[in-house]
Parts: C-alpha cells; sequence; structure tokens
C-alpha cells in the first residue's frame, strides 16, 4: 500500500520566506523542503523553480 503526504492549504498565517508577505505559493522541492513565497518572488523566482523541477502549488 502506498500512502502519499499532502500539504495543508495556505493560510493568512503562511508567510513569504523572503520578505514577510502573505504566501501566495509554495514551492516543494524535489529534496522534500518547501518554500513559500509572496506574489512578487514567486514571479521573481518561478523560472529557477521549475528549472530545479520544483511543485508549485498555489494557493
Amino acid at each position: 500500500m502506498t500512502t502519499t503526504l499532502t500539504r495543508p492549504e495556505l493560510t493568512a498565517a503562511d508567510r513569504c520566506d523572503r520578505c514577510g508577505a502573505a504566501a501566495q505559493i509554495r514551492a516543494v522541492l524535489p529534496t522534500g523542503g518547501e518554500l513559500l513565497f509572496c506574489g512578487h518572488h514567486a514571479r521573481e523566482h518561478r523560472a529557477k523553480l521549475r528549472e530545479l523541477s520544483a511543485e508549485i502549488q498555489e494557493g
């Protein structure tokens, strides 16, 4: 039996790892780590996150 872990939806309490604004996306890295970004920083880093094969969850 295989189980899949799911991450909770983003809430108002989730903050951008770069600036502390409300998080708009969660980027789950292939290594298992995650980063939260506001809209501004999500746009700034989206290309690199895709290059790293990060799973992007918009909330």
